[in-house]
């Protein structure tokens, strides 16, 4: 009888143990076929959740950055709760990261979540956004945004053009996302070293992993917002039974042109801002007690508006180092809703994930993510396409966690990538270019009484092709990370982290030529740079038990070849740009103290603030202003609320012809009600209010190429339901 029962057990296990080993034969087909060389030796798998996983202690991860748990009986100390993080690669608790890491779940990320993923995580601690109109708007941590930022969709590298303009949206929808987390710095050595600003692991339901124990689960949610007359609806089903789990899900949301914050010279609502979109997933996976293998299918369309595009200047070049324009050139006027460009954005992309526990001696699980994307969107100006860009690109990891040896567990993988882009058009300021990219890492942590000590390996290899012109670059570096956690007291920890990363160069900043009007900007790569090498300490101080809570960290991040576009030249507000390198200092801290008033009542304050300079003593362009904030939190039953005021400073930390930035102060506050249904279904059920820049401040985003054309959003007021069964 056992011996039949343990068959069974093989049997059901086989379809997933058979398909990782296919996939492992795959992975190396394709990278002998296209990358011509590899080199370095090593491996180390990630977990198989998502996200940034951390290179030195790097995976760390700091529950939502505002509320703090509201104690059961007076008596009991309040205690942060333990989020795990799946992109600390080893699955580890917040308690026991040394690098700062952000993560957004719960009701947090539900009135938290807007239509971009910037605007999501703007405001958190070290965390602003590329602001671009409504429909576009990237992460930026600590400065740095474009590819020093990486992006992932549950530990797989989202594959669309927002790395290469501002202007260009995140193909990811916030309003389908699980969990979100943020691990700032470059230390997530797991997912490339190329991440020198941090990474955002967006974590999603679209590959299910397990049977829902009553044969289903949903949730369903409907928004409307004031100021755009923004109306979003959202929907997601899990069923399955025996080994066989589906899911399907969808988000659509539909703005007009925004307005402005009181008194902005050029009108009320900024031309030119709408946005629309939709996004619809469908996935299906095998389960059994040991692992699963799943494959989904997303399809993301939207359609928005470019904000300040400048057509005046289409006959514009470059001669030397001087902008030369026709003599009818002028700077364009404000655009109408009638005639502003827009972009029509098409992403499809094919998911396939996989966990095999325990599949033999020595090994706890084997993990797979693999993500493969078709990518194009059009720029449409007067009805006609101007500009076509497509991304036609592929990421896959493979990792391997080993039981411990002599007190050592950890992970080794390897990476492969391929990423061919284009653009066609008026503004095909870029000829094609074909990326192939293998990467090879490892993570070890090792524990001994109140310490965890981290160390992180990773080589990468690189070879792009400008294919018009055949002109290929090959470059390749070693990334390593050392980290190292001390609760040298109970509710304590005390983290310290060192990294030295290098970031080659994309694409674009080798081979660009040409305008790109929606930046305002005449673009010029150089082929002729090399690796960028970060040199990163990152030291943090929390504690997560009692009425005062808090979390504080400090960095220096110093990067020789650092890679800018240096304008040098202007000519009617079109700007040359030019790629180029210097070594460059970024040093910064970001903080957070909570206190418990009463039982009901929290006050936290928080506050971040970077500064960059180049070795000639210049400034780095487009940087955030520092920031603070104080904020009121309650709880009383099934009421929930807050109210916050934050303060940004003036900018004027400026490069060569970029204007200041004046400080703003603005008043938000949320309230929300909950609960759960009675009856066999128990459907919970939330009802939330918010309301952003209530004052109706007038703004500008510093980090923005076209802050005036296209200032932050007035006063919002947002009405929102969800149900989950």
């Amino acid at each position: 009888m056992k011996s039949s029962q343990k068959s069974s057990a093989v049997l059901a296990r086989r379809p997933v143990a058979l398909a990782v080993g296919l996939l492992l034969t795959s992975l190396g087909l394709a990278h002998a076929q296209s990358v011509p060389s590899a080199a370095a030796p090593a491996s180390a798998p990630a977990p198989a959740t998502p996200a940034a996983s951390a290179s030195t202690a790097t995976p760390a991860t700091v529950s939502t950055p505002v509320p703090v748990p509201v104690p059961v009986s007076v008596s009991e100390t309040p205690t942060l709760a333990t989020v795990t993080v799946s992109a600390s690669g080893l699955q580890l608790g917040s308690s026991e990261l040394a690098t700062p890491v952000t993560v957004l779940e719960g009701d947090e990320l539900v009135q938290r979540r807007a239509a971009t993923l910037g605007d999501t995580l703007d405001g958190m601690p070290g965390i602003s956004a590329s602001h671009f109109g409504a429909g576009a708007s990237r992460p930026i941590i600590r400065g740095m945004d474009g590819p020093r930022v990486k992006i992932l969709s549950d530990g797989a590298e989202l594959q669309d053009a927002s790395t290469v303009s501002p202007d260009h949206a995140v193909a990811s929808s916030p309003l389908l996302a699980r969990q979100i987390e943020v691990l700032r710095g470059p230390s997530a050595l797991l997912y490339g070293g190329g991440a020198v600003g941090g990474v955002v692991n967006v974590l999603d339901d679209k590959v299910p992993t397990a049977i829902p124990e009553k044969g289903y689960t949903g949730s369903a949610e409907l928004r409307a917002s004031s100021n755009a007359r923004e109306k979003a609806g959202v929907f997601a089903l899990t069923g399955g039974t025996g080994h066989l789990a589906l899911h399907v899900e969808g988000a659509a949301n539909d703005a007009q042109d925004y307005r402005a914050g009181s008194g902005w010279p050029q009108g009320s609502r900024v031309p030119g801002s709408y946005q629309r979109g939709d996004t619809g997933s469908v996935g299906l996976s095998w389960i059994d007690t040991d692992g699963y293998l799943g494959a989904a299918y997303t399809r993301q369309t939207a359609k928005y508006g470019l904000p300040g595009d400048d057509a005046a200047h289409a006959g514009c070049g470059a001669e030397g180092n001087r902008l030369v324009c026709p003599a009818d050139a002028a700077p364009a006027e404000a655009s109408t809703d009638a005639t502003a460009p827009m972009v029509d954005l098409l992403s499809e992309r094919w998911d396939l994930r996989g966990e095999l526990r325990n599949p033999f001696a020595g090994i706890a699980a084997v993990r797979l993510r693999s993500g493969l994307t078709h990518y194009r969107h059009n720029e449409i100006e007067d009805g006609a396409v101007g500009t076509t860009f497509s991304n036609q690109a592929y990421d896959s990891r493979i990792e391997l966690e080993h039981l411990p040896i002599a007190g050592w567990r950890g992970l080794v993988g390897l990476q492969l990538g391929q990423r061919k882009f284009r653009a066609d058009g008026e503004e095909s300021f870029i000829q094609p270019t074909a990326t192939h990219k293998v990467g090879l890492f490892a993570l070890e942590e090792y524990r001994w009484q109140d310490w965890r000590f981290e160390a992180a390996l990773r080589h990468d290899r690189q070879s792009v092709e400008a294919q018009s012109s055949g002109i290929e670059r090959d470059h390749h570096g070693t990334s390593a990370s050392l980290g190292a956690v001390w609760k040298f007291t109970p509710g304590y920890a005390l983290g310290a982290s060192f990294t030295r990363a290098v970031r080659l160069p994309t694409a674009e900043e080798l081979y660009a030529q040409g305008l790109h009007l929606a930046t305002r900007t005449y673009e010029r790569g150089n082929a002729d740079l090399r690796a960028e090498t970060a040199q990163n300490i990152d030291l943090s101080l929390r504690k997560t038990a009692g009425d005062t809570t808090f979390e504080l960290s400090v960095f220096r991040n110093h990067i020789a070849n650092y890679i800018y576009g240096r304008t040098v030249d202007e000519l009617g507000g079109l700007q040359l740009l030019q790629y180029s390198q210097q070594d460059a200092t970024f040093t910064g801290f970001e903080g957070q103290v909570h206190q418990r008033l009463t039982r009901h009542l929290g006050l936290t304050l928080r506050g971040d603030a970077v500064r960059a300079h180049l070795d000639d003593g210049s400034r780095v362009p487009r940087m955030p202003a520092a920031r603070a904030g104080l904020r009121l939190d309650g709880s009383w039953g099934p009421w929930q609320g807050y109210t916050e005021w934050l303060q940004l400073a003036r900018q004027d930390r400026t490069a060569a012809f970029e204007t200041p930035t004046p400080g703003y102060g603005m008043l938000n506050v949320g309230l929300s009600y909950g609960g759960t249904s009675s009856g066999a279904f128990g459907q919970r059920w939330q009802i939330y209010l918010k309301a952003n820049n209530l004052n109706n401040r007038l703004a500008y985003a510093s980090t923005s190429f076209i802050k005036t054309a296209a200032p932050l959003m007035g006063r919002d007021i947002t009405l929102g339901l969800r149900v989950e069964f």
